[in-house]
């Protein structure tokens, strides 16, 4: 146990990525930069998230509690996602939007401060970069 503990430190350290064991789903990618994740958040599979991306709660765990993100979820760079809220699946988080309330309309496109809805267009398109024999989209 120890030698996981080290090594996920030094692994923070050097990527510069904090994600905790168990709140990933298969499929996470994240291209480059910097990610932060709470360590109660879930993330479901095949999602993908760019650079400088902070997943947190608003103070204490037992008073806010953590995102719970849907599957095929695309983040923007510079996105937070912060508060005990939920995210739908297929859905897009624009650069630099912060989502405080939950996002329950899968497919959809959604960005500012606070995050507002902006399309009716879902994650498929940026998700397609990452498995060109993606049939489901």
């Amino acid at each position: 146990m120890f030698w996981y503990l080290h090594k996920h430190r030094r692994l923070k350290v050097i990527t510069g990525i904090d994600i905790h064991p168990n709140c990933i789903g298969p499929g996470f990618h994240v291209p480059h930069g910097k990610v932060v994740i709470n360590s109660s958040a879930k993330i479901g599979s095949n999602c993908r998230m760019m650079s400088d991306v902070t997943i947190g709660g608003h103070g204490s765990y037992e008073i806010s509690g953590a995102p719970q993100i849907g599957d095929r979820v695309y983040i923007g760079t510079g996105a937070r996602i912060l508060g005990n809220i939920r995210i739908a699946d297929d859905v897009v988080i624009g650069a630099n939007a912060v989502v405080t309330k939950d996002i329950l309309e899968p497919g959809t496109t959604w960005g500012g401060i606070p995050a507002r809805k902006i399309a009716d267009k879902g994650s498929a398109p940026f998700l397609r970069l990452l498995n060109k024999n993606a049939s489901e989209y």
